[in-house]
């Protein structure tokens, strides 16, 4: 079965960024949006992959990347790196061109990366409107957004790479069908879901600028997911989040571990603060616990199969 167990070298609270919201709020806006540019140009390009798993971005040892994306023959990848602070395009043939990443308008940043494609003979033309966001401004014409702050861009990355490692190590507690560690730009969150292998019911869609089909054939199947998101306006705190779709009866009073972890009847799923993990004495085992019996909630009231889907991590 499943493993909940920390690493045999678990990191340290100080390898874990604080990460203020309200300090770096502007610049998330902003980065969400560059983030989506990005996405929606591996997604006009790629062929579609159930759940939208053409979609996402990947943590890197540097930022966040495309992976390759095909363009008739050639091939080429974008990548955030948030060390250097730059957008990187690069192609199979060897042709760089950079794009920086420092204070500058949606729009502004929207034009630079398709002048830079067009450069290299790679036109691709992506519909302009935010997905999963409200009263979205499309992209070439926002000029609201335009913040950057290096510190905090580079601070939220460093947050990815722990997370998505140790998302990694709960990911390989389960041999049934699941997701990559994966950063969907729409919701601008780092997610990784489980299937139980039986159908769902139809979702009922209604999210913002995002079609009702795309979300149904999203939630096709049942799943247990969970994710880290830094914060909103609306929620302005980073979480670690577990939900189940369909919700069974008893999830949402489930006893589950860490003390802090609760479920949020406004959405509908299980929390962890960011900073109960990040200021405990071992946070890898700290989100751990949380992921372990967050999903152990979701398939013991589910009914899953465990005994089919799980298996014992290897060291």
């Amino acid at each position: 079965m499943a493993n909940a167990n920390s690493s045999k070298q678990d990191t340290s609270p100080q390898q874990w960024p604080g990460l203020d919201y309200a300090a770096w709020k502007d610049t998330c806006a902003t980065l969400h949006m560059w983030t989506q540019i990005v996405g929606k140009i591996r997604m006009t390009q790629t062929p579609w992959t159930n759940h939208s798993w053409h979609v996402p971005l990947y943590v890197t040892a540097r930022g966040l990347t495309t992976s390759p994306i095909p363009h008739g023959m050639r091939t080429f990848q974008i990548d955030f790196d948030f060390i250097d602070h730059l957008l990187l395009i690069e192609t199979s043939e060897g042709a760089v061109k950079t794009v920086p990443l420092q204070p500058r308008s949606v729009a502004d940043f929207y034009q630079a990366v398709l002048a830079q494609l067009d450069a290299l003979g790679l036109p691709v033309r992506i519909h302009t409107t935010p997905n999963e966001v409200v009263d979205g401004i499309a992209f070439d014409q926002d000029l609201q957004h335009g913040s950057y702050d290096a510190q905090y861009a580079h601070r939220f990355w460093q947050a990815l790479v722990q997370v998505d490692r140790v998302f990694k190590q709960f990911r390989a507690g389960f041999i049934g069908k699941c997701s990559p560690v994966h950063f969907f730009w729409g919701s601008f969150d780092l997610a990784v879901t489980r299937f139980s292998g039986r159908p769902a019911p139809q979702h009922p869609g209604g999210v913002p600028h995002c079609p009702d089909w795309v979300m149904r054939e999203a939630y096709s199947h049942e799943v247990s997911s969970c994710g880290f998101w830094p914060g909103s306006e609306a929620f302005p705190v980073p979480v670690f989040y577990s939900y189940a779709y369909p919700e069974p009866p008893g999830f949402s009073t489930a006893a589950v571990r860490p003390d802090g972890a609760r479920y949020d009847p406004n959405l509908h799923e299980l929390i962890l603060p960011y900073d109960t993990v990040r200021l405990a004495p071992a946070p890898d085992a700290r989100l751990l616990e949380f992921l372990q019996s967050s999903y152990e909630a979701a398939a013991h009231f589910g009914k899953w199969d465990r005994a089919v889907l799980e298996c014992t991590v290897q060291r």
